[in-house]
């Protein structure tokens, strides 16, 4: 078990370990439930999303022609937040890649 320290400003601050744990990268989200007796549960934010978002996404932005394996395989990596993506485009080094 973990015991943090509200600061004055009503913050806490999780260690090395506990943010590992979870799978939370800096930056990342986190949620909380507050549950019965004054306790709560915590986990990371999964990514939530629209296949609409998705859909279009790279219209006009290249002009290479994906295979179905290569659109599957990024599907796949977005999905799993391995890739974030942004007005600038995707980005790989979540996932350590460059």
């Amino acid at each position: 078990m973990s015991t943090l320290t509200v600061t004055t400003r009503g913050q806490v601050t999780f260690r090395k370990k506990v943010m590992e744990h979870l799978g939370v990268k800096p930056g990342g989200k986190i949620e909380i439930d507050l549950l019965p007796d004054g306790r709560g549960m915590i986990r990371a934010a999964r990514r939530t999303g629209k296949i609409d978002s998705f859909i279009g996404m790279l219209a006009g932005k290249t002009k290479k022609v994906a295979t179905i394996e290569e659109m599957n395989e990024a599907a796949a990596a977005g999905w799993a937040g391995e890739v974030s993506f942004d007005e600038s485009g995707p980005d790989r080094r979540l996932a350590g890649k460059k």
